[in-house]
Formats: structure tokens, sequence, C-alpha cells
């Protein structure tokens, strides 16, 4: 039984462990999988929730109705974003270690 057990762990058979958050590290049911999420005590990863605000999501005037944000637009946010995010962490982080997929 123990051989079984260990032999499907971490994959689809496994229903207690969820085999995605096993392989990626991220669920996309999030806190309602029924499945266990086994957090590792230790990474070499860092996790920086909500860093980002899309403008897509936050743009409103001043009524408080939803602006149209262009995809231009949004592209040119996120590079603006990325490329800051990127240099600040590069300057203040040992920019030797950081691989170039932050």
């Amino acid at each position: 039984m123990a051989e079984y057990l260990a032999s499907i762990f971490g994959t689809e058979k496994d229903k207690v462990n969820c085999s995605f958050y096993f392989k990626i590290g991220a669920c996309r049911h999030g806190d309602r999988c029924s499945r266990l999420h086994n957090k590792p005590t230790f990474s070499q990863t860092i996790v920086l929730l909500n860093l980002y605000r899309n403008p897509q999501n936050t743009a409103q005037t001043a009524d408080g109705s939803h602006c149209h944000v262009s995809d231009v637009e949004v592209q040119e946010h996120y590079d603006n974003f990325f490329e800051e995010v990127f240099t600040e962490l590069q300057e203040n982080s040992g920019g030797r270690r950081m691989q170039s997929g932050l």
C-alpha cells in the first residue's frame, strides 16, 4: 500500500494532494481547492502578491464609473512597471543572481 501511495504522490491520481500545485507551486483554485497544497518550508523564490495593478481593472473616472484603457496603454503601463521593478531589484538585491524572467 505504501508503495502505491508513493507512486501516485503529486499525480492526477492523488486525491489528497493537489498535483497542479505540486508541479508549479500555484493552483488556479487557490484557497478554494479541495486538495492539499504542501508549501515548502524554504524557497529561493519570493512571491510579491498584488504588486502590479492592471489599469484595466482600476481605471475610474471622477464619478466612479470605469474608463476604457486601450491595449496599447495597458502594454505600455506593464512595460514601464516591469522595467522599474526589474531595475530596482537588480540594483538592490545582488543583480548577479537575477534571471531576466522576473
